[in-house]
């Protein structure tokens, strides 16, 4: 389908991470600070999926999520291979470690939302080498939950009154599919 063409967008506000612009009719969050985002499908050999649980300020509740983050956000790692930033969350986020890496695929996050696109990625045959917990502000729990009682798990959390990002439901296709 060929794209629409529609007037420049215009800048509503700016902040540190976001910017805020309407294009047409449409008011869309762009990314300032990065080049993507990756999240992962990460399997233990023992057919384990490992999840991240953090609270999101943006729903004001923990979030049950795959590792996951951005792509380029920081200085040194500027021009960072998604590969490599996918490799870098997966350990810093849950301690996690993988030789074994396959592209997925490239996704829009919230596309009536934002220009992000979260790059997946399948992590097999993974080992825990560190403990995890992610990096300065964040305070991540980590979960390895049996591909087998994954759907009980998630539906327990649900009843805690925590939310499930759908990047898992994603997750749990690639994962029962490899």
């Amino acid at each position: 389908m060929p794209k629409k063409k529609t007037a420049a967008r215009v800048t509503l506000g700016k902040g540190k991470f976001l910017r805020l612009v309407r294009d047409g009719r449409w008011e869309i969050a762009e990314r300032t600070n990065c080049q993507g985002a990756v999240a992962i499908t990460a399997v233990t050999v023992d057919r384990r999926l490992i999840l991240t649980e953090q609270y999101r300020p943006a729903v004001k509740t923990a979030v049950i999520d795959l590792a996951a983050g951005l792509s380029g956000d920081l200085p040194d790692q500027r021009g960072e291979a998604l590969l490599v930033s996918a490799q870098r969350e997966l350990l810093e986020e849950t301690g996690f470690e993988s030789k074994h890496w396959q592209h997925l695929a490239d996704c829009p996050s919230s596309p009536g939302l934002t220009n992000e696109i979260v790059t997946h990625f399948l992590a097999t045959d993974c080992q825990q080498t560190a403990t995890g917990g992610g990096v300065d502000h964040e305070q991540i729990i980590v979960h390895a939950i049996p591909l087998r009682t994954i759907r009980h798990w998630l539906k327990d959390r649900v009843a805690e009154g925590k939310l499930i990002d759908p990047k898992v439901f994603a997750a749990l296709y690639f994962a029962k599919s490899k």
